[in-house]
């Protein structure tokens, strides 16, 4: 019987692993398997076959799959990690499995079932470029797909892969919206991220503390003005993953990473950290602060001292004092507080209601906490957005109330004058109020993203498109992996359509909507930006799925969402949205 030969074709090929899979394994080695075995045969199997692809083989966390076109491998691509980042949505952060995928076009040698070959070769390194839940391309595949897909593409440069002669230019894709970036170029100032550190106390319950020790380090360090600090809800999206501190210094274009773990046992606090140059992965700094809880806000100082000084050792020492604060003088006043925080980051109904009871709880045991008043008015700006509000003109009345005291007893305080201040303005309307108080906050703490945000939505509502936009791109540049992301880019699309810019407003509009399909700000800047340039179908696409989510929406009520002051701007967002078919 002749011996079959090695065949050589051109093919896809899908490289797959998973992201911190010794982790997981080490965590939890039969749940691990299971789920993923529950994974594979529920859904990446299944996808596989749907899109006319052969699975080659798979190791422990991994598989190999040839196509026959670079569109059926990313088509499947992109439907397994969007089903798989609804999947983990609804899991707890150290049991989500997330993949990494790489794809190449490329000469491949078959042999016995088996595959060959730089074109293997090359999918296999792709793979190891893309973050948690990402997608990676070769120029060869980006090129078999470009104008055929409707994808956010990120030009990651030249690439020099291992094993493999010449460089590659890669190309990166994250289907929740959240694109894997080209690296942005370092601040002219010293940059910082304080990634999450670990709860190393047993007890998955204590998270919020730990990462509310984060959030209070973040805030210390962004109160010095000569520092560029990211913000909070960036450098978060990198919990619960293995990181690579070079590859977080380009995302975020930062120069220093710090990293550390907060261990809490009875009345017993501790607190490590490490600071790495990004740059070249070498640790500057690595400290241990041990102390009573009472000790706590002391405790967050140390860190905060020991990594200005180990970033610039000329600081003058005044300047890291006029960093440090206390929140409250009540730990229990503080502990509900940090409670209601992670609710509140969680973005349900539910959750916003329950945030809201631990913020009132932390007021009734420190009535001068003035972030807690500023955080729990903001809970209702949350709700109106959200179309979460059941008695109107009472939660409004609430919301001024709370969001008028904490500006009276954090007249210093950046955050809970900004969140005052957006709440003065959404809710109550009155805008003056709201511009002082965010303008004060954005001149106190140049490094708080969330402030520029509120600064840039308040600049579209009363007129002041030029100024939003700019305000809007510092707020994503402080926070390039920020959630908040699509309501930035919504808000950006408006503002360019009261700009007259309507093509620039429909780029953005449509970036939204791929962040986040049923945001209905989203889908009113589409419908609105789309109708005004003519592309009518598109607009009516954007409004039918608009009217699904809120069949009561008309002409009429369109402004209690978007509280806009130029009748100009009003006229031009009802024209817009009659075109689109939203009826009177």
């Amino acid at each position: 019987m002749a011996e079959a030969r090695a065949e050589r074709r051109l093919a896809a090929i899908l490289a797959a692993d998973v992201a911190g899979y010794s982790r997981l394994m080490g965590a939890d080695e039969e749940g691990t398997l299971a789920q993923l075995k529950a994974y594979r045969r529920e859904l990446v199997d299944p996808k596989i076959a749907e899109h006319r692809g052969r699975i080659v083989k798979t190791t422990g966390d991994g598989a190999l799959v040839e196509f026959v076109s670079a569109v059926d491998a990313v088509r499947c691509a992109m439907e397994i990690q969007r089903i798989m980042a609804e999947r983990n949505s609804a899991m707890p952060e150290d049991r989500r499995i997330e993949f990494r995928i790489g794809i190449n076009v490329g000469d491949i040698i078959t042999d016995e079932g088996d595959i060959y070959g730089d074109g293997v070769n090359i999918a296999a390194r792709v793979e190891t470029m893309a973050s948690p839940g990402a997608i990676c391309l070769s120029d060869n595949a980006y090129r078999q797909i470009k104008g055929k897909l409707a994808l956010d593409v990120s030009d990651m440069g030249e690439q020099q892969l291992k094993n493999i002669a010449e460089p590659v230019r890669v190309y990166g894709v994250r289907p929740d919206g959240a694109s894997t970036r080209p690296a942005l170029s370092l601040p002219d100032r010293p940059s910082i991220v304080v990634l999450p550190f670990q709860n190393m106390s047993g007890d998955p319950e204590q998270d919020y503390f730990c990462d509310g020790m984060v959030d209070d380090i973040i805030t210390g360090l962004s109160r010095i003005k000569w520092l560029f600090v990211i913000a909070r809800n960036s450098s978060f999206t990198y919990k619960g993953r293995a990181v690579d501190v070079k590859q977080v210094g380009r995302e975020l274009g930062v120069r220093y990473v710090l990293e550390g773990s907060v261990r809490k046992a009875a009345d017993r606090v501790r607190i490590t950290g490490q600071l790495i140059d990004a740059a070249t992965g070498a640790h500057l700094w690595a400290d241990r602060f041990d102390g009573s809880l009472k000790d706590i806000f002391d405790l967050q100082d140390q860190v905060t001292t020991s990594v200005v000084t180990a970033i610039s050792p000329k600081i003058e020492q005044a300047e890291v004092e006029r960093a440090k604060r206390k929140p409250t003088e009540s730990l229990d006043a503080y502990d509900y507080f940090l409670r209601g925080l992670e609710r509140l980051y969680m973005q349900t109904r539910e959750s916003t209601s329950e945030a809201l009871r631990l913020f009132h709880k932390a007021i009734e045991l420190d009535p001068d906490f003035a972030v807690a008043y500023g955080t729990a008015a903001y809970c209702y700006a949350w709700r109106k957005a959200s179309r979460w509000m059941t008695e109107r003109a009472q939660e409004i009345a609430e919301a001024a109330r709370l969001a008028r005291r904490a500006v009276e007893l954090g007249k210093d305080d950046a955050v809970a004058l900004y969140k005052a201040g957006l709440t003065l303005a959404y809710l109550v309307e009155d805008f003056d109020a709201g511009a002082l108080f965010i303008e004060r906050a954005v001149v106190l703490n140049p490094n708080l993203a969330s402030a520029w945000y509120a600064s840039g939505w308040l600049k579209v509502w009363i007129g002041e498109p030029e100024t939003a936009i700019k305000h809007l791109e510092q707020f994503m540049r402080i926070s390039p992996l920020d959630p908040l992301m699509a309501r930035a880019h919504t808000a950006v699309a408006f503002a360019h359509v009261f700009a007259g810019r309507y093509d620039e407003a429909v780029r953005y509009a449509e970036q939204a909507v791929s962040e986040q399909p049923n945001s209905h700000q989203a889908l009113r800047a589409a419908a609105m930006s789309n109708a005004l340039t003519g592309r009518l179908e598109q607009a009516r696409k954007a409004m039918a799925r608009l009217r699904e989510i809120d069949p009561a929406l008309r002409v009429s009520n369109l402004k209690e969402q978007t509280p806009l002051q130029r009748p100009e701007d009003i006229a031009k967002y009802e024209e817009g949205m009659r075109k689109a078919g939203l009826p009177e």
